[in-house]
């Protein structure tokens, strides 16, 4: 292709990815009104400046801090022996993954699905409305395969950045050499330590300081790039085609190093809802794009001369700029990790609300910022397997074989499920949805494939990681899917009940009692054991049920719906969106006109229910059940979840056989 021809394919790519309009943009868009009474996250961010430096420190960390490890781990797929024709056919490979994956999968095409200004793997799976057991079961395998793995993403990312970042003092002094490894283990206990306090206070400074880091690497790669100004040229794809052809079979380590450069592009559409998408597209256009591609290419021109030498990042760096540069590295990756900790919390709730993980203790961190979350179970896991990652491995080079086989499997399942996306929700022709399916597809399996070859290096860690919270997911759904039968079939119909109220078959007491279940249709069986073991019913009752939506936010005029089923008794019903706040009592008093009950006095009831084998055909295997026992016991309390006065709560526990 020629010269002006490959740059006006480039300069189109990234104009539309910038924001730039293109043809589908209508289509994509089908569907995609903001809620009622809440701005829409991209309305309120669109343009800011603000809006494009939070950008940076949020969502850029991780693939803003891959110049650190990239071109060593390049290096050992290629045994250290860089020429001319290697080190530009990797440059090219870097490029050409970076735009393809990038700029036009994430950022033009993915970051369009957004599910009421949401993003994130689970949010794009709500959006197909696919349930666990209707025909298009694959979009829920799809999208937890892909949410579970990202728990070993973030594992294994604080790990390789930090250690990366410490390396830079080898190069300084060899005297070093054995310290980095300790080094970079305090650094990460003290970053898991200090999460509990929020990011309130220092997440002002996150994007500043990202800015500064990508100005940093802009310009050493620009000191690289001057004494060998011909690596431009690696922005000609047949120097990557080459490349992979000349070295044949071994061209899969060389991808599987290669893919290293995207990990974090997931980021992007994970954090969309925070930000908007305008402002994430015209900092990865304008800013990290330039930058790390400066950077990489820097680096290129000095492999041309020093190949199999000191890591090539730091090596560009002069003398006197070397302790700064480590200090500013490690802030880098330290926010980058930050970044990687924040979306495993967000995605651990979106997970619990939709009924996918056990209700775990939650704390809002900030009063200002909704995805300013603690959550301290994932927190301290997280620690164990980041330390012990650190301290198993305690090189970065080693770390990068373990790096990319979750992330590249991630990256398949939402291919996966975009294209249903492109079909049903924005009625694309299908002949063109195939089309761009078909590419981001074939790049997705090539990489994938790369990544296994990873799988005996440590790339199985990650992978197991995320298979045991895949099983954890499936087995939580299908727990609840198993209890609730069970209670249907002791649950009495409302017809039935009202009848008997109205018969004065039960007897009446003075007080208030709200009683939380999940039944909606009949009587939960919370409320007709109390009738059966205490013998009467309070004069004022309400059968509360707490529904999850598919949508990220409720409309809060749709929020509450009182039903009146009989004389002193009613059902309510709450609805929260999957990012929401669950606090019923909040909830309960916005609405305190329509409310029939006098909040204030009001006793709360709930069930915790344990599950035994059932007689005769269990509903589930031994070991699921037995699975969900432990999950279920060690579930948050419901007063916990839901924001309810402890000093007004009543629970009720009983043996349920599944």
């Amino acid at each position: 292709m020629p010269w002006p021809g490959v740059l006006s394919v480039v300069a189109l790519i990234l104009a539309a990815g910038s924001g730039g309009r293109f043809s589908l943009s209508a289509a994509a868009e089908v569907g995609q009104e903001p809620v009622k009474g809440q701005a829409k996250p991209e309305a309120v961010a669109r343009f800011k400046p603000l809006a494009i430096l939070t950008a940076l420190g949020i969502v850029y960390g991780d693939i803003g801090t891959s110049p650190l490890y990239v071109y060593p781990a390049i290096s050992a797929a290629l045994g250290g022996h860089f020429d001319e024709h290697s080190a530009l056919g990797s440059l090219s490979l870097i490029f050409w993954t970076l735009i393809i994956i990038v700029s036009i999968k994430y950022s033009l095409i993915v970051m369009r699905a957004d599910n009421r200004g949401e993003g994130g793997i689970l949010a794009l799976m709500s959006l197909t409305r696919a349930s666990w057991r209707g025909r298009n079961r694959y979009l829920i395998v799809c999208g937890l395969v892909g949410a579970a793995l990202l728990y070993g993403d973030g594992t294994i990312t604080p790990a390789i950045s930090v250690l990366s970042a410490a390396e830079g003092l080898k190069i300084a002094s060899h005297d070093f050499a054995p310290y980095t490894m300790p080094i970079a283990a305090v650094i990460l206990l003290l970053l898991f330590m200090v999460q509990r306090y929020g990011t309130s206070a220092v997440g002002r400074w996150f994007g500043p300081v990202m800015l500064v880091w990508f100005v940093f690497i802009a310009i050493v790669g620009i000191i690289g790039i001057v004494s060998e100004p011909h690596v431009i040229a690696a922005v000609d794809p047949r120097f990557a085609i080459e490349f992979l052809f000349h070295n044949g079979f071994a061209s899969l380590a060389i991808l599987g190093a290669v893919f290293l450069c995207v990990t974090g592009a997931e980021a992007m559409y994970a954090d969309m809802g925070h930000l908007g998408r305008e402002p994430i597209r015209i900092a990865w256009t304008v800013i990290v794009l330039p930058a790390v591609l400066l950077n990489y290419a820097g680096q290129t021109a000095f492999l041309l001369h020093h190949a199999g030498g000191d890591i090539p990042f730091f090596a560009l760096i002069p003398g006197w700029m070397l302790y700064p540069a480590v200090v500013l590295s490690v802030v880098a990756t330290v926010i980058a990790s930050q970044a990687i900790i924040t979306g495993a919390f967000s995605l651990t709730r979106q997970a619990m609300q939709l009924g996918w993980l056990p209700g775990m203790h939650i704390t809002q961190t900030s009063s200002e910022a909704y995805g300013q979350i603690y959550v301290p179970f994932v927190n301290w896991l997280m620690m164990l397997g980041t330390l012990a990652l650190t301290i198993g491995f305690a090189h970065s080079d080693r770390l990068a074989g373990a790096y990319g086989a979750a992330v590249s499997t991630t990256m398949l399942m939402t291919t996966a499920i975009l294209y249903r996306v492109m079909v049903s929700i924005w009625r694309w022709r299908k002949a063109y949805a195939l089309a761009i399916f078909s590419l981001f597809l074939t790049v997705d399996i090539v990489f994938f494939g790369a990544n296994l070859l990873k799988i005996a290096e440590g790339g199985w860690i990650p992978m197991l990681i995320g298979g045991a919270i895949f099983v954890i997911m499936t087995t939580w759904h299908s727990g609840l899917e198993a209890m609730h039968r069970a209670r249907e079939r002791d649950a009495l119909t409302v017809e039935q009940f009202v009848r008997q109220l109205r018969g004065h078959k039960i007897p009446r007491v003075p007080g208030t009692a709200i009683f939380i279940t999940r039944q909606r249709d009949n009587i939960p069986p919370l409320i007709a054991d109390h009738v059966r073991q205490m013998g009467s019913l309070y004069e004022k009752t309400i059968a509360l049920t707490v529904d999850f939506s598919g949508k990220p936010r409720v409309n809060p005029d749709d929020r509450i719906r009182f039903e009146q089923l009989g004389e002193g008794f009613w059902r309510v019903v709450i609805r929260f969106g999957f990012v929401e706040v669950p606090d019923i009592a909040k909830a309960l008093h916005s609405d305190k006109a329509q409310c029939p009950v006098d909040l204030d006095n009001a006793i709360y009831f709930s069930e915790r229910d344990y599950v035994v084998q059932r007689s005769g055909r269990p509903r589930m295997p031994v070991w699921r059940r037995l699975l969900f026992s432990f999950l279920s016991r060690n579930s948050i309390h419901l007063a916990d979840r839901f924001n309810i006065p402890a000093q007004n709560f009543v629970q009720i526990s009983r043996e349920i056989e599944v």
